[in-house]
């Protein structure tokens, strides 16, 4: 038998018992008997005519403003599942109202005050706290406010019924108010949750994809177990919400499982390992000499160009760097950690060194080498070498005395270097806003090949001895084949949480709007000396700085937003101007975090209004829904534009 083969079997064994072993939680309704109430808990919900009531249809009481839940009596700790179940909703009043929803909630009981718009998922106490502690994937049948979605839409909700991401469901098969049967699967796996519905059955053709979320991480918000089942709301619009069948199976996490397992699976470990090392040696072995030249033709490919920087040894950097000496480190990245060096002519530079281990890594140095190699910008770092050899990647920039912008607006400990207490001034800032649009609108315009950055955020602006801003870090970056294309497809979803455009999950391209996206973010970081935050990653997903700056933009507080250690002691009337300039710049940065991509400004009209030659667009008092496919720009006739047919979603719900 050979090594393979005998690797084959022990990993198919080791599955079989895995899988035999681990603890599931399913079960399998086909239809609602009333003996089932007592594998169920019911509250304000009852089985009757073959399904669960989950809010009281009963002709002789009132439907209206009622809430219920239905979950199974058994709790179980995420870590992935599917399940499909067949819902009826007819409605009583047009429209009907208000809705129902598939759950998972850590307190199995029924929130007090949830009905209308609540979904009984939450009431006013809880709504939008982490003490709701519950995931929903509502099925809403009416637009309750203007922030709501249409009549009939899809939406996944996180403590609160204002929903992450919700989709209409006009443009698909599915009807929820037809008073008739509709088959839902949901599946999450991945830190993926996909939504599919049929009105034909169950059957894999007929089943549509009706919403996929963004990545979450549900062990985040749910640390022990939790109950699944529904929930479903009345208001003065009323309607019969009804389960008929339901299927769950999910892989159930507990503790008493890995404590059953563990004596199983250990010895299985110890020889899958032993086996798994033996394979990498011989591998290793064999791949020697292949791995000892992972780019065979790099040279080549970077000095195709004329304007190709220069190419240095290994030795040289070592001694730039005193051997890439601890005391000679400027900071360290998920792909390689930068050191400052002098060469032999005093010169200093910054030396990145791409970590070995990180196929990324590799990924970037080609990315950089290859894309701004040739670029010349004073507002781009400057990449003025490189180096491969003996399996080192390096990459050799001009040095950035005063380090990145980062530092200045957030880190303002006491521990941290002198230079990094400066506070930086209204003027300052107002200059490094400049800066970075003149950068991108280079990368954008004026190369002879557009060039999409991807991963603008203030880490990645570095500061020169005058504080001139530079735009570094391109290791993301992208150039478009052609001229006049405005996007870059990509198999990956790359940028940094907070600062990628909502768009960013579902086209799954990097364009010039997702760049301006994260422009407009780092122009209010500035303003406000704080962090973007998360929108997928936090209890309460309204902590990003876009969702405060445009709340107080509506009441009209939005200067409050500027950074407190930024102080105006000039004469009132320099202070009025002083505040105008301000809420300018912040107005043009909410202005690129328009939810719709094609409301945008381009970096053009950025910088004209930067350069005060044109006044700042237009934007709504309250920031719009995010919806998908994006309607027409309109203010941008005439300029490049990426408009991408899609799925829909929205970012503020309910």
């Amino acid at each position: 038998m050979s090594f393979m083969s005998l690797l084959y079997k022990y990993l198919l064994l080791f599955t079989i018992i895995a899988f035999t072993k681990v603890s599931c939680l399913y079960f399998n309704f086909s239809t609602f008997e009333p003996n089932d109430a007592t594998k169920l808990l019911l509250h304000n919900s009852y089985i009757q005519r073959e399904a669960i009531q989950v809010t009281p249809d009963n002709i002789k009481d009132s439907i209206s403003n009622l809430s219920g839940r239905a979950l199974y009596k058994d709790p179980f700790k995420i870590a992935s599942f599917n399940t499909t179940f067949v819902i009826n909703i007819t409605p009583e009043t047009s429209p009907g109202g208000e809705g129902i929803a598939f759950i998972l909630a850590s307190d199995p009981t029924l929130p007090e005050n949830s009905s209308g718009q609540w979904l009984g998922i939450v009431n006013a106490d809880t709504e939008g706290t982490s003490r709701a502690a519950i995931l929903a994937v509502e099925f809403d049948t009416r637009q309750s406010s203007t922030r709501d979605g249409p009549d009939g839409h899809v939406g996944i909700n996180i403590n609160s019924i204002s929903s992450l991401i919700q989709v209409p469901l006009i443009n698909t098969k599915v009807n929820l108010s037809s008073g008739k049967d509709v088959t839902i699967k949901i599946e999450y796996s991945n830190d993926v949750i996909f939504v599919f519905g049929s009105m034909s059955g169950n059957s894999q053709d007929s089943m549509e994809t009706l919403l996929v979320s963004p990545p979450l991480n549900l062990s985040y918000y749910f640390k022990q177990v939790v109950y699944v089942g529904f929930s479903a709301s009345t208001s003065t619009y009323t309607e019969l919400n009804c389960v008929k069948a339901w299927e769950f199976s999910g892989v159930e996490d507990s503790k008493k499982n890995k404590h059953l397992l563990v004596w199983i699976i250990l010895p299985m470990v110890i020889i899958l390992g032993v086996l798994v090392f033996l394979l990498a040696y011989f591998l290793t072995k064999k791949n020697t000499e292949i791995q000892e030249d992972t780019y065979p033709r790099i040279e080549d490919q970077i000095q195709h160009s004329s304007m190709a920087p220069k190419k240095y040894t290994l030795q040289e950097l070592m001694k730039a760097t005193g051997g890439f000496s601890h005391q000679n480190k400027l900071g360290e990245g998920g792909f390689g950690t930068v050191y400052k060096g002098t060469l032999g002519n005093k010169k200093e530079i910054a030396v990145k060194r791409v970590s070995k281990n990180s196929r990324q890594g590799k990924q970037e140095f080609m990315a950089e080498v290859t894309t701004i190699g040739s670029l010349h910008h004073k507002n781009l770092v400057k990449l003025i070498g490189w180096c491969y050899e003996s399996k080192e990647l390096l990459l050799v920039y001009e040095f950035m005395p005063k380090g990145s912008l980062d530092k200045y607006l957030f880190n303002q400990s006491s521990e941290l270097e002198s230079q990094y207490s400066k506070v930086l001034d209204w003027k300052t800032r107002n200059s490094v806003i400049l800066d970075v649009a003149q950068a991108l609108d280079y990368l954008h315009n004026g190369c002879e090949r557009r060039v999409l950055h991807r991963d603008i955020k203030a880490s990645n602006i570095m500061l020169d001895l005058d504080y001139v801003a530079k735009l570094g870090d391109f290791g993301l970056a992208r150039t478009v084949q052609k001229r006049n294309e405005t996007h870059h497809s990509t198999k990956e979803i790359a940028g940094t949480p907070g600062y990628m455009a909502p768009e960013t999950f579902l086209i799954g391209r990097a364009t010039v709007e997702t760049d301006v996206y994260a422009f407009g973010v780092l122009v209010l970081e500035v303003v406000c000396g704080r962090r973007p935050g998360n929108v997928f990653a936090q209890d309460d997903y309204k902590n990003s700085i876009v969702y405060q700056v445009w709340e107080l933009y509506g009441k009209g507080e939005i200067v409050s937003v500027v950074d407190k250690r930024i102080s105006c002691e000039e004469k009132e009337v320099e202070r009025v101007k002083w505040e105008e300039e301000i809420e300018i710049v912040l107005v043009l940065g909410l202005a690129c975090c328009h939810p719709n991509p094609n409301e945008r400004p381009s970096m053009k009209s950025v910088l004209m209004v930067l350069n005060g030659e044109a006044s700042p667009p237009i934007i709504p008092m309250e920031r719009p829904s995010f919806v998908w496919p994006a309607m027409p720009s309109s203010f941008k006739e005439g300029e490049d534009n990426s408009l991408i047919n899609g799925p829909f979603t929205q970012l503020s719900g309910r």
